[in-house]
């Protein structure tokens, strides 16, 4: 058994990290409840309420391992206040870098972004593309990676970074303005109304499953190799916005069709992740796009 330490660990991925380790390790959350009080935490999940601004070291140094997700996740927002989200993605990272380096971590695994990427040059996007991020956000995000690979090379931290894509789950709050197009589309069509597309609708995405997401996390804990390393999460498939709305009006059987608005400035035309150096590690993306909606209709 194992001690787990996971911050972040109310949020959408968190929670899901929590579920998948819980049974057969001593899992701690450390959340500020700033975005989430998940109501439903497994009974033998510690909950400690506390910033990763604050003093963690105490928390760190007792654990085995360290799955960083908090973070600061509004683009939106890092665009108004760039300092706020440098505070919570740069120096939050910074401060449990800095507490690991005392401990003796089997792991530190560091929740990047596919934001560091800003607009693709070729896709699919391998990890060697250049990041050129178009936001405070992606910046952060960037940043938190290169320190976890300086604190690796520099004091030999076992840091592994990964950049998800576009993560779906159940758990997305889809009232939050920052969710993701797959939790509006599902709230707008459970109650009939139209999905609305920004654009013509033929711009592509990388979907990918948190349960996809976890089986990585558990993969990266697990092989030595990939220590060092910085991993695409993704299943390396791209579905038009469209293609999405299509399968969300089949699965709830609603008349509604897709509605087109002025896109969106800014918004990235094409993304898909190359996924080929975390398949080399072992990854296999096991939920297929409409399989990972059908769970939608469960809540």
């Amino acid at each position: 058994m194992q001690r787990i330490l996971i911050t972040g660990g109310l949020g959408q991925v968190g929670s899901y990290l929590v579920d998948r380790f819980h049974e057969d390790n001593e899992v701690v959350v450390v959340d500020n409840h700033s975005s989430t009080t998940r109501e439903d935490v497994p009974e033998n999940v510690e909950v400690v309420k506390i910033d990763i601004q604050d003093d963690v070291s105490d928390l760190v140094k007792n654990s085995d391992i360290l799955i960083h997700t908090a973070a600061q996740i509004s683009v939106a927002r890092s665009m108004q206040e760039p300092f706020f989200d440098a505070q919570n993605n740069v120096m939050g990272t910074l401060n449990l870098l800095e507490a690991a380096r005392e401990a003796d971590l089997e792991r530190f695994v560091y929740f990047s972004s596919a934001a560091v990427y800003g607009d693709p040059i070729e896709v699919p996007i391998r990890e060697e593309h250049p990041q050129d991020p178009h936001s405070p956000y992606g910046a952060s995000k960037l940043a938190g990676e290169k320190y976890c690979l300086m604190y690796n090379r520099a004091y030999g931290l076992p840091t592994v970074c990964i950049r998800p894509f576009n993560i779906y789950s159940p758990r997305q709050d889809p009232s939050n303005p920052y969710s993701g197009v797959i939790s509006k589309f599902m709230e707008r069509v459970r109650n009939s109304q139209n999905p609305i597309a920004f654009g013509d609708g033929e711009q592509t995405r990388d979907f990918i499953s948190v349960h996809d997401i976890v089986d990585m996390v558990e993969l990266v804990i697990d092989k030595e190799e990939a220590v060092g390393e910085v991993f695409n999460a993704a299943t390396g498939k791209s579905t038009t916005i469209n293609e999405l709305a299509s399968i969300v009006i089949e699965l709830f059987g609603k008349d509604v069709e897709i509605e087109h608005k002025e896109p969106l400035a800014g918004d990235i035309r094409h993304s898909v992740a190359d996924i080929s150096k975390a398949e080399e590690l072992g990854f296999v993306p096991k939920v297929g796009l409409k399989q990972g909606l059908e769970e939608f209709l469960k809540i």
